[in-house]
């Protein structure tokens, strides 16, 4: 009888164990399971520059949400931002692609505008600003066209 009881709790820990572990991989992944509050937003942008979906949607340094997904739309790049419940974002705001540092991952930028209405769930962003291409920068300064 003994023995059986040591079994349940060696077992009970195992399961317990691998609850945690399964948990902390959903959230240091940064996964979605369950799904979570808040809205989407559009853009179009000529060209990502490398952003990806996952990417961080930031206003101020502060993250306020992710890119959903990034498709191809009359051959621009639409974006899908998801954005959380509490923020909200003038009709007027601007989007950037970004990077973190001089080689670092992308990320979108958002400067709040001074209008007093705010866009609603499903509406699109209108001023965009494409990412500064380092590579043809650099083309051009080697090359004597700067």
């Amino acid at each position: 009888m003994r023995r059986l009881d040591l079994e349940v709790v060696v077992g009970i820990f195992v399961l317990v164990g691998l609850i945690c572990l399964a948990f902390l991989s959903v959230r240091l992944g940064k996964m979605e399971v369950l799904g979570r509050e808040g809205y989407d937003l559009y853009a179009k942008l000529p060209n990502t520059g490398g952003l990806r979906k996952g990417s961080v949607v930031e206003i101020a340094g502060v993250e306020v949400g992710r890119v959903g997904a990034i498709t191809l739309d009359q051959y621009q790049a639409k974006l899908v931002l998801r954005l959380q419940a509490g923020i909200r974002i003038q009709e007027d705001a601007i989007l950037s692609v970004k990077t973190k540092g001089l080689m670092g991952e992308k990320y979108v930028s958002l400067s709040p505008g001074g209008s007093e209405r705010l866009l609603a769930p499903g509406e699109w962003i209108r001023e965009t600003e494409a990412p500064v291409d380092l590579e043809e920068l650099l083309a051009k300064y080697i090359y004597g066209k700067v």
